[in-house]
This record gives C-alpha cells, sequence and structure tokens, in this order.
C-alpha cells in the first residue's frame, strides 16, 4: 500500500510538472523541504528561487514546499530519483541508507569545532567526493547547509556521561546513532521527528538530541528544561538536485542553478546564526537551562567507533581524512 500510494504520489506530482502553470511553457522546479517556514533552510530555499527566477524567469518557476507536504525525506528522496521533484533540502542521516558515504557525518565527534564543520562542508571539493556516486544515486549534493552541533537535551540534566546511562533518548534513525547511544550508556530510540513532542510529553522517551531549534520551533523546550553542549554530532543539510532534471539543463542554465545553489547556502548560514541566537534567547524565557560539559569525557567515550565505522566502511576514510585536516587547520 506505501507502494502504491507513493507511486500515485510521484504521478501526481510528475503530471503538475508537464503542465505547469496556468497552460503557460514555463517549468515548474518543486523544491521540498521539512522545515516551517521560519527555519533557515526555508530562508535558503528563498535565495535559491530569487537567483534561479531573477535570471531565467521566462523558463522556470520554482515553487518551494516545506513542512514536508510532499512526503517525508525518504519519500521525497525517490520522487527526486524519479525526476518528479527537482530539488529536496535533506539531512545527510537520511541519505545514508542510500549512499553509505554519507554516514561520514553520523561519525560522532568527527570534528573538533564548529568552524572546523562550516569550513568542511563549505568546500566544493568535499561535496565532490560526496556525490562521486551520483551517477548511481540518481541524485548530485549542489550545497550544504549549516545545521549546527547536535546535543542531548532533556527533563533531567546532564553534566556528565553518567547522567545518560539507563536513559531513553530519540536519536535520528542509523546504526551509528544507536552505537553511540550504547557507547554512552544509554537507549537510543529511533522515531520521526514530528512525533518526538508527545513521545516527550507521554515519557516514552526520556530527552532527544537536536540543535537548539529544536527547543523553540518545535516546542520540546516545554517539556525538556536541559540542553547539554556534549557537541556529539555535526551534520549538514543538503540541497539536492535530480539528476534527470540536471541531465536536461544546458550548460548556461545548469550555471545559474549552480549560481542559485551558492546564494542558497550563504543565505542560510546568515540565517542560522540569527535563528540560534533567538532560539537560546526564547528557550532561556521557556525556562531551559543551557550547559557547559567536559567535551572530552563524552567524545573519549565513543572514539573507539571511528576505527569501527571506517572499517566497516573503507570508502570513507578519504573523507575522514579531509575532516581531520580541516580539524587541524582551525
Amino acid at each position: 500500500m506505501k507502494k502504491l500510494l507513493c507511486s500515485a504520489l510521484a504521478v501526481a506530482v510528475a503530471s503538475l510538472v508537464l503542465t505547469g502553470c496556468g497552460g503557460d511553457s514555463k517549468q515548474i522546479i518543486r523544491l521540498s523541504h521539512s522545515q516551517i517556514e521560519t527555519h533557515p533552510d526555508h530562508i535558503g530555499a528563498l535565495a535559491f528561487k530569487q537567483v534561479v527566477e531573477s535570471k531565467l524567469g521566462d523558463q522556470f518557476e520554482v515553487q518551494i514546499f516545506p513542512n514536508a507536504t510532499l512526503g517525508s525525506n525518504e519519500k521525497v528522496v525517490e520522487l527526486i530519483k524519479q525526476g518528479s521533484v527537482q530539488y529536496l533540502v535533506v539531512s545527510t542521516a537520511n541519505l545514508e541508507s542510500f549512499d553509505k558515504l554519507y554516514s561520514l557525518f553520523s561519525i560522532p565527534y568527527l570534528f573538533t569545532s564548529e568552524a572546523a564543520f562550516n569550513k568542511f562542508i563549505s568546500d566544493p571539493k568535499v561535496l565532490e567526493q560526496l556525490g562521486v556516486n551520483s551517477k548511481t544515486d540518481g541524485f548530485t549534493p549542489v550545497t550544504a547547509y549549516t545545521a549546527g552541533t547536535r546535543n542531548f537535551y532533556s527533563k533531567t540534566p546532564i553534566r556528565t556521561v553518567a547522567d545518560i546511562q539507563g536513559k531513553k533518548f530519540r536519536v535520528q534513525a542509523g546504526p551509528v546513532n544507536v552505537a553511540m547511544m550504547q557507547a554512552f550508556g544509554g537507549a537510543a530510540t529511533p522515531m520521526s521527528f514530528g512525533e518526538v513532542y508527545s513521545a516527550l510529553q507521554q515519557s516514552v522517551i526520556d530527552g532527544a538530541e537536536n540543535n537548539e531549534l529544536a527547543l523553540t520551533d518545535q516546542k520540546h523546550g516545554e517539556i525538556c528544561k536541559y540542553y547539554t553542549y556534549d557537541l556529539h554530532q555535526m551534520c549538514p543539510d543538503l540541497l539536492i538536485a535530480s539528476n534527470t532534471f540536471l541531465d536536461k539543463l544546458t550548460p548556461e542554465q545548469r550555471a545559474v542553478f549552480d549560481e542559485a545553489a551558492a546564494a542558497s547556502q550563504k543565505a542560510e548560514f546568515d540565517a542560522w546564526n540569527k535563528a540560534v541566537a533567538d532560539a537560546k534567547q526564547k528557550a532561556t524565557e521557556m525556562g531551559v537551562e543551557f550547559i557547559t560539559v567536559d567535551v572530552n569525557e563524552f567524545r573519549n567515550k565513543v572514539l573507539p567507533l571511528h576505527e569501527q565505522l571506517l572499517a566497516e566502511t573503507p570508502a570513507l576514510k578519504p573523507l575522514y581524512d579531509a575532516a581531520t585536516a580541516a580539524n587541524n587547520a582551525q
């Protein structure tokens, strides 16, 4: 039934792409993301739209679909591969099942600072390496957005690793995240992001892990009053494009779409910095306490995972080495 529904949606969206809007000859470009319309990802999408339509407005119209209105990220990736949707903003964690290279960012404590992380994801060579399998993946990463640092937040304070032990935390799906929680002595509970609030409310889980925006945008700060800066992951959101769409562009058109992707990255980065500052202020007013901890205590618990993960996926090594170099450069 799920496959049937997904196929039906693909057909419906594909028909809309062909007919366009109001019978004109413009091609409709659909850009999907799962965030609310004040989120930095949406600000980046608006910048993308502005560049494309200002330079190719006679040929293309960019329509943005926020709040996962076209379906979950995993389902929209399938539509991207089919060419029914042209662009998607998606976490690297959601791409791991399609290509193991994207699991790089799930490695806990891959980066030693947010500055190193931002430099790494802004490097065009890194994007090329991530997209080395794009022909078989069916999509190409065209730019990366920062999503800050992922940290634990919960109903009870986390000041040491011992405070995690025996607790249940929502994590993003994936074996790396489960292994990380086991190393900390906690229990991993993968679930959809939209289900987290009610799970916290009903004590199905004791806490979750994400950036500061989750406290305010998703109102998790109403329930979890402690946010701990353990800095265990830094995972970007990627703007990926359908190969079916990209392959039909002329070189001149592709240059404009690439320019739009670069403009969207700058807009998202700027919006992110402001959004985090605003979220921290609002969360503090909600009664959330921000806790600084000895990051090395947490890092040392999971460092053995690095060798294990590299052994399981040797193709990660060049990107892992590049991340290490970015750390050393700071």
